[in-house]
Order: structure tokens, then C-alpha cells, then sequence
């Protein structure tokens, strides 16, 4: 009945949407002066999109601003093939494209690059979308170009430039739950034509939407979430350019709020869904994450007679500090089934510790401190070349101290982690790694409708862990070699093919030094892609599709270890990934246009690898001989979206914009076993906007139908646990918006 009830508001909403459109543009609405021409930069040069051979989703400034893409998570759902999942603390998400799947406090799948800076660490994707130029996402391998972890797309953010006249934007958001978020920019000259300046900031808050049945509090709550960046643009001469940028981002916010789950189902049959068992939180420790964020960049271009090259030198400084709950419970919960009854029990039974007089529970908490400095130096042909070419060379140093504590909970207190005589697992690691690489990629006019690109890179990763308290060492060398050739045809100027072979690499690496498997091996994926780029209709259709097969080689995975408090990167031997994609926008009238996308994956492990792990998995109760032929955790079968955007003019300088924005998520396989299946969801957001040149007025609703489900979800034969964990989703949302510009 939910289901029907959402295809039928939805069917509603954009039919009566049509409608009006339709009798505007019959009143002579007034088109806006656009040659439907997105330019990017995904290939370190300015291309027309439909004229690159690769699988991309771009939003530009105008699109970013009319559709109310204000964070990460809003632009990830228009995209095929790619999802996002909150987990845990404040600034942890999951991502997955096409199947590949990033892993707690590890490299991501996705190269994450901002202003031509890779942001290489899982806490950096999540963030608040403030003037921003565009948004590129590659899908597929980007590793010849892009480097390591590049080994399912890349996703490159462009954030405004200076600009040589006087500008500025002021922006405020209010909505439900007393949620405030706003932001700024300001650019101009510091001395024309040759010194430039923008600065830009934002700000957060909100009580909270998500409440804890237990301490009757909001637990998602945002005490504060503040950014600043800036930049200084210098041009010494017409030839060359240099760009200054730093930015600073500090966070207090709720955190790792998951709840124990008990399905409906008879207890002794796993439900063939989790979308039937939703519980709120009810944890005694009321999580809070802190963190802050540190960003320094100095790029320099300048233009010679064999091409331009770019340097790009960069430092970061994150730190994020979280205290919570681990058994997800509290004093007065159900027994039966409650987290926190068994873990006790399992610590007591293999005399990691005895529980003192008094205790009701487990927390645990985590400080990370993470530094990185890289260094990058290419060179770009110029554009009109017959033989285009890219060369380039990359190092990054990295950093990381990472110490876990569990501690044993007798007043719901955060603090209880600093009482030693309460600590009973302590980690204390720290792991340093230094990676280089060598690339380039050469493109060949054969004719004037075949192109042949060739791609090569060489990557190196050096990485040391250290355990602190015992002074142990380990460190081991990651390589790789990646290899890309595309051929495209033109078949017309409208219309161009091409077929693609790819590969991408995730280096290994050290889990933390006391848990039951301690290293994880580097994953290595060779893909396959062929596709086409399309548009009719003077360029008001445009239509661009891809069909890939992928094979991994030692495919990485993550569970958690509750007996040591530690999270675990593992290895599956052999999985294959097949899928396929497409995007569509159409201009139906010069008022009414519709976006669409849609996006398959289907992976399948084909062996499981070590003996150690299927021992290990065998041990703790999941049915190894029954994975054979499974999805990997956290793949979601079908995702589609589907945009009406409709504009109307209300007076010779207003004009009224209403979008709705329909998103299908399919079944989502949580872990290896695919006992644990969320069954799909239909999402629907609404937006409506007054705006002219210098003020606009907006009204949203996100999550219109307040569908409820688990944005992550851990099975308990994966945790060491009698019951699994769940972490909720945000209800619906609403909010008004106004936004001055000068």
C-alpha cells in the first residue's frame, strides 16, 4: 500500500506540474538564453562533455542552485550507480559505484578531487555544497589519470573563482527540527586584472530529528558545522596563473546512534527484509563526534609552447574525536535480545575482562589524527594537437594515528573513557605510508571520426603501521600498473561511440595490530565499457548510456570485530560486476524539461579467498558454503531518478521555478551472506523557487512520504552479536530558503 500511495502522489504531483507548465508556455513563458553546453575539465583540459568517452554526470552552477543541491548526499542521488550511506560518526559515510564498495578508515573507491586536489581520506566527502561551479562524476576506473583508489570513478568538484568585478551572495536555510544553515561568498579584485579574491563560508545547525526513546533527546543533533575557504587568484602575465587556497571546517554533532535490531520474523528465520524491523534509538551514552579540518593548496599554471603545466602542492590536517555507545543499549532493555547482555557475556567468558561492580554497558570512542601532503606536476598538450598527450608525476605522504578504546559503561557518561580502571581494550596505532606515481595517456586523430587514446600509469604505496604500546612494526610495498586504451567514433556531430578497457587499484594495507586478521591485501579491477554519447532535437535531447563488465581481484570488504573494538578490511578472492547506465535531459518546451537517470549492478562473488577468513566467518555463524554466487555488502541492484523542472514568468523580472525529483532505490544486499536485504525505496522532493537577478525564495520537502530505513545496517553474525544493528535514516525534512545576491 505504500508503494501505491507514493506512484500515486507522486503521478499527482507531476502531472498537475505538466499541466501548469504547459498552460504557461502557452502564455508565452520567456526561455533563458542557454546553448545546453556543459564544459568540463574531468580530463585536465576544457572539453564539451558529450565529447568525452566516458561515463559522466555533471551539474553546473545554475542546475546545482535551481535543483537545491546543498550537500554531498543531494547530488550522489541523481547520479546511476552511485550511493552514499550515513554510518556512524558525524562525518562517516559509505559510498559505493558500481558495486565497489568503500570501507571504514580506508582508501575510497572514488578519487575525490577539489580544485585539483585529491582529498584523500574517507571523512572529506561528506560536506556542505557552497559556491560551487560544477560537479563532474566519472564512473568506471579513472586509475590512468587519476592514480590509486581512483578504482571505481572519480568525482571532481570545482568551487568558484575570483572574479575581477565586486560580487557576493548571502544564503539562509530554516526547516524542521530548528535547523539553521547559511552561507556567504565575497569576490572581487585586489588589484585589477592581476590580484584576485573570493571567500566563501558556511554555517550549520539543528537540534536534531532522530530521537533516543530512552534519554528523550534528539540524538542527530549539529551543535555547530562551520567552513570558511578562501582564495587569492595571481596572474602575472597571460601565459601563467596561480591560485592560493585554504580552507578550515570545525564540527560537534551527534553520533553513532545505531539501534539493535529484532525482525518481526519468527526469531529463528532471518526476515527476508530489514525494511519491516525500524526501532529507534535507545542507547544510555548519547554519541558526539568533534572534528576539524585543515586545507592549504598553491596551484600554479603556466602556458608554454608544448603544452601548459600545471604543479599542485597541498597539505591537510583532520582530526575527528568521537565517544559513544558500542552495545547500542541500555540498563532497562529487553534481555532477550539486547547488545549489550551478550557482549558482557562474551567478555566474561574469555577473561578479556572482568566487568566491575555496577556496570550497565559498553562505550567505546576513537581519536584520529590524519596529515597529508602531496605533491603533484603534469603537462597538458595544447588542445588542437593531432597527437594530444598527458604526462605527469604524483607523490603524496600520509600520516595516520588512530587509538581505540572500549570501556565499560556504569553512568551513561562520555568521560568514563578517561578512567584507565574502566578501559578494557585499548589500540593505539600509528601508520605512515608514502606513495608516488608516473602517468600519462596519449590521443591519436586517426581520421576525422576515429580518435585512439592510450593510458599508463605506474603506482608505488610504502606503507609502515606502528603499534604504540607494544613498539611493533610492519610494513609492506603495494604496486601496480594501469593500463587504459578507449577507441571513440563520431558517427555524426551528434552522435559518438566508444568501447573501453580500464583498470583500477586500491592499495592494501594493516588492520589494527591486535585483531584476528591484521593485514588486508591491494585490490586490483579490469574493466570493460562500451557506450555512446547523443543528442537530437537541435540539443534539447541528449542521451548518453554505458554498458560495463568489471572483474575484481582480492575485492575489499569491511565487519567489525566487538571482541577487540576494532574495524576489519578483508579480502574476497574473485567477484565479477556487471551493469549498465543511462542519463537523459530533455527540453520538453522552453519551460518544462525533465532529467532522468537510471543504473543496474550485479556482482557476484565467485571465491572467497583465505582460509582464515572462511574458518573465521564459519566461526562466527555465517554459512560460508552459501556465498558462493552473492552480491558484495552494500551493492543496490536497480537506482533510477527522475526530475520536472518547470519555469514561469511571473512579471518582467521574477520568475517562479517548481521542481519534484522522484529517486527508486532498489534492493540493498548489507553483507556477503545476503541474509539482510532492504527491500526498495521510492523518495520524493519538492522545490519551489521565486527568484530574479538579485534575490531569490525557496520552499523544499525532502523525503515528501517520511519513508523510514536503515542508511547502514550490520548483521550480528558480523559483529560477535545475538542481534543485528541499524543505523536510521532522517525523517522527512522542510524549510524555506532565501538567498540575496549582489
Amino acid at each position: 500500500m505504500t508503494n501505491l500511495r507514493t506512484t500515486l502522489l507522486l503521478g499527482t504531483i507531476l502531472v498537475g506540474n505538466a499541466f501548469c507548465s504547459a498552460a504557461f508556455a502557452q502564455d508565452g513563458g520567456v526561455s533563458k538564453n542557454d546553448d545546453n553546453i556543459i564544459v568540463v575539465t574531468a580530463q585536465f583540459r576544457e572539453q564539451n562533455i558529450q565529447d568525452i568517452p566516458a561515463s559522466i554526470t555533471a551539474f553546473d552552477a545554475l542546475t546545482i542552485e535551481e535543483a537545491g543541491l546543498q550537500e554531498t548526499q543531494d547530488f550522489v542521488n541523481l547520479v546511476p550507480n552511485l550511493s552514499l550511506d550515513d554510518s556512524f560518526t558525524y562525518a562517516n559515510t559509505f559510498v559505493v559505484v558500481r558495486g565497489v564498495t568503500q570501507v571504514n578508515n580506508a582508501d575510497s573507491p572514488l578519487a575525490i578531487v577539489i580544485d585539483g586536489v585529491p582529498q584523500n581520506n574517507q571523512k572529506q566527502f561528506k560536506m556542505d555544497l557552497f559556491d560551487i561551479e560544477r560537479i563532474e562524476v566519472l564512473k568506471g576506473p579513472q586509475g590512468a589519470l587519476y592514480g590509486r583508489n581512483a578504482i571505481g570513478g572519480a568525482i571532481n568538484i570545482v568551487t568558484k573563482q575570483p572574479t575581477n568585478d565586486f560580487e557576493g551572495k548571502l544564503s539562509a536555510t530554516i526547516q524542521n527540527g530548528i535547523g539553521l544553515n547559511a552561507n556567504a561568498a565575497l569576490s572581487g579584485p585586489i588589484v585589477e586584472d592581476k590580484i584576485l579574491f573570493r571567500i566563501g563560508g558556511s554555517y550549520k545547525y539543528s537540534d536534531g530529528l532522530i530521537r533516543n526513546i530512552f534519554v528523550n533527546e534528539d540524538v542527530d543533533f549539529i551543535d555547530h558545522d562551520y567552513s570558511v575557504r578562501g582564495k587569492i587568484q595571481i596572474i602575472p602575465s597571460d601565459s601563467s596563473n596561480i591560485d592560493l587556497r585554504a580552507s578550515y571546517q570545525n564540527f560537534q554533532a551527534g553520533s553513532s546512534y545505531d539501534v539493535p535490531v529484532r525482525h518481526n520474523a519468527d526469531p529463528s528465520i532471518r526476515n527476508a527484509s530489514v525494511n519491516d524491523s525500524i526501532f529507534s534509538p535507545n542507547e544510555n551514552i548519547v554519541g558526539l563526534t568533534n572534528g576539524e579540518v585543515f586545507d592549504a593548496s598553491l596551484k600554479w599554471d603556466v602556458e608554454t609552447q608544448i603544452g601548459t603545466v600545471t604543479g599542485i602542492s597541498s597539505y591537510t590536517d583532520l582530526k575527528e574525536v568521537y565517544r559513544a555507545d558500542i552495545d547500542f543499549s541500555n540498563q532497562a532493555f529487553d534481555p532477550t535480545f539486547a547488545g549489550f547482555a551478550g557482549l558482557l557475556g562474551f567478555f566474561d567468558s574469555i577473561g578479556v575482562f572482568p566487568t566491575p561492580p555496577g556496570t550497565i554497558g559498553v562505550g567505546q570512542g576513537q581519536d584520529l589524527n590524519v596529515e597529508l601532503m602531496s605533491q603533484e606536476i603534469r603537462l597538458v598538450s595544447p588542445d588542437d594537437y593531432t597527437l594530444r598527450y598527458i604526462l605527469g608525476g604524483y607523490f603524496i605522504h600520509t600520516n595516520r594515528g588512530l587509538r581505540t578504546r572500549l570501556f565499560a559503561d556504569q553512568n551513561g557518561q562520555r568521560e568514563q573513557i578517561d578512567n584507565t580502571a574502566l578501559v578494557f581494550v585499548e589500540s593505539n596505532e600509528s601508520n605512515s605510508n608514502n606513495a608516488w606515481s608516473i602517468f600519462g595517456q596519449l590521443e591519436f586523430d586517426i581520421s576525422d571520426s576515429l580518435t585512439l587514446q592510450g593510458a599508463l600509469r605506474y603506482d608505488e604505496d610504502l606503507r609502515k603501521q606502528t603499534d604504540v604500546t607494544s613498539g611493533l612494526m610492519r610494513k609492506d610495498k603495494f604496486t601496480s600498473v594501469q593500463p587504459k586504451v578507449t577507441l571513440t567514433y563520431d558517427v555524426n556531430e551528434d552522435v559518438l561511440l566508444y568501447a573501453t578497457y580500464s583498470t583500477g587499484f586500491r592499495s592494501g594495507g594493516f588492520n589494527a595490530p591486535v585483531v584476528t586478521f591484521p593485514t588486508f591485501r591491494d585490490e586490483t579491477l579490469t574493466n570493460y565499457e562500451t557506450g555512446f554519447k547523443s543528442e537530437f532535437a537541435d540539443r534539447r535531447v541528449r542521451l548518453n548510456g554505458s554498458l560495463f563488465f568489471a572483474n575484481s581481484k582480492d575485492f575489499q570488504f569491511f565487519f567489525l570485530d566487538l571482541a577487540t573494538g576494532q574495524q576489519i578490511i578483508q579480502n574476497l578472492e574473485d567477484v565479477d560486476i556487471w551493469g549498465f547506465e543511462a542519463d537523459l535531459q530533455f527540453s520538453l518546451t522552453d519551460t518544462l524539461s525533465l532529467n532522468g537517470g537510471i543504473g543496474y549492478t550485479d556482482t557476484k562473488i565467485k571465491a572467497i579467498g583465505s582460509q582464515a577468513l572462511i574458518d573465521g566467518l564459519n566461526n562466527a555463524g555465517v554459512n560460508t558454503t552459501s556465498i558462493i554466487g552473492n552480491r558484495t555488502p552494500k551493492t543496490t541492484d536497480w537506482n533510477a531518478n527522475l526530475g520536472i523542472q518547470s519555469e514561469h514568468q511571473i512579471s518582467d523580472q521574477i520568475r517562479a521555478i517548481f521542481r519534484v525529483d522522484y529517486e527508486y532505490r532498489g534492493h540493498k544486499y548489507w553483507q556477503i551472506d545476503n541474509q539482510d536485504v532492504q527491500d526498495p525505496l521510492h523518495l520524493v522532493n519538492l522545490r519551489g523557487t521565486l527568484t530574479n537577478d538579485n534575490w531569490s525564495l525557496a520552499a523544499f520537502v525532502k523525503n515528501l512520504t517520511n519513508e523510514r530505513y536503515y542508511t547502514d545496517f550490520n548483521p550480528g553474525e558480523f559483529l560477535g552479536l545475538a542481534v543485528d544493528l541499524g543505523f536510521p535514516s532522517k525523517p522527512r525534512i522542510y524549510g524555506a530558503e532565501m538567498t540575496f545576491r549582489f
